[in-house]
């Protein structure tokens, strides 16, 4: 007939803080803070135990590539947008006279202010332009302020 073992007894010392949290996790499981421990110390001594902590890492690693690559599809977005902007506002816009430049750039502050609290509401309320852009590429239909569709 086999003998079982009897279990060994040990003292360790915890900090206060792991302490209670054990304490807390064993009321919370009510189980004895022995067994708690005791799978604690086993999970830690286990062999799967670095591979469970690289699988932890290698999702943790991938979820920030997709978050990089994201970011970095956000910026090409926007500079692509604001190259495209200044080459369409370079080709539509003619030459001011002298006379004329020097009372547009009097009117210049007023028309960057307005600029800067139409793109604030844009940002707090509006729809995201990186959110109107597919992610596979294709160019999006987009509707002008008359509601015609038109696409670059």
């Amino acid at each position: 007939m086999p003998t079982t073992q009897k279990k060994a007894q040990i003292s360790v010392y915890l900090d206060p803080k792991v302490m209670r949290a054990l304490t807390t996790y064993a009321a919370r499981r009510d189980q004895p803070l022995s067994l708690i421990a005791e799978a604690a110390i086993a999970s830690f001594l286990s062999p799967d135990s670095d591979e469970r902590r690289e699988a932890a890492l290698a999702k943790r690693i991938d979820q920030q590539d997709r978050r990089l690559a994201r970011l970095e599809r956000d910026v090409g977005v926007g500079v692509e947008t604001l190259a495209l902007f200044i080459r369409l506002w370079l080709n539509a816009t003619p030459p001011l006279p002298e006379q004329a430049a020097k009372a547009t750039r009097a009117q210049a502050g007023a028309r960057y202010d307005n600029f800067v609290a139409a793109l604030g509401r844009r940002l707090s309320s509006g729809p995201k332009l990186r959110q109107e852009i597919p992610n596979d590429g294709i160019a999006p239909k987009l509707r002008s302020s008359a509601g015609e569709e038109s696409v670059f």
